[in-house]
């Protein structure tokens, strides 16, 4: 009776922890989220891009998507104009209201380490449109302390824009 008992309440701790950890691992966009949220960008821009920049800046129509969001920026002159992340602002500095990012060349962004991750995306969009490419770096995940982890991001040319969505390691 007592080895029944201790085996019943064994498998039930072990239910609650694996429960537990499924809760967690959930609470991250993995590469293969991203990377459907890019088809979505894509898609959205090529509809209506101003409707779509609105949307990703505001995190609506599903461009929030725990910490998935997408970015973009002008092929032209590298200015952004889109970013989901609504914590962006507290470590990236600018002058908008709402997102003080918006408006900065992206091409001077660097990573905690120094790595020039913006001329990165940037040299990326200038490629043929259709052509993703990866571009990996720390980056601040969205509503934590700002400590910069291991992200990587899928960017691509969407006709005058360079978009991307990127997943946390």
């Amino acid at each position: 009776m007592i080895h029944r008992l201790m085996i019943g309440a064994v498998s039930a701790a072990a239910l609650t922890l694996s429960a537990a950890a499924f809760a967690r691992e959930d609470q991250f966009g993995t590469a293969q989220e991203a990377r459907a949220m890019l088809d979505k960008v894509v898609a959205a821009v090529k509809a209506d891009k101003t409707k779509a920049l609105d949307m990703f800046n505001k995190g609506e129509g599903g461009f929030l998507d725990r910490d998935l969001y997408p970015f973009c920026f002008n092929i032209s002159d590298a200015k952004i104009v889109a970013v989901g992340n609504p914590n962006a602002s507290q470590y990236l500095g600018g002058s908008v209201a709402l997102n003080p990012i918006l408006g900065e060349d992206g091409k001077t962004l660097r990573d905690a380490e120094g790595k020039k991750y913006g001329l990165e995306m940037y040299t990326a969009a200038q490629k043929p449109e259709g052509e993703i490419t990866e571009v990996s770096y720390l980056f601040p995940r969205p509503g934590t302390d700002a400590t910069p982890v291991g992200k990587v991001s899928f960017v691509t040319k969407v006709g005058d824009l360079g978009c991307g969505v990127g997943y946390y390691k």
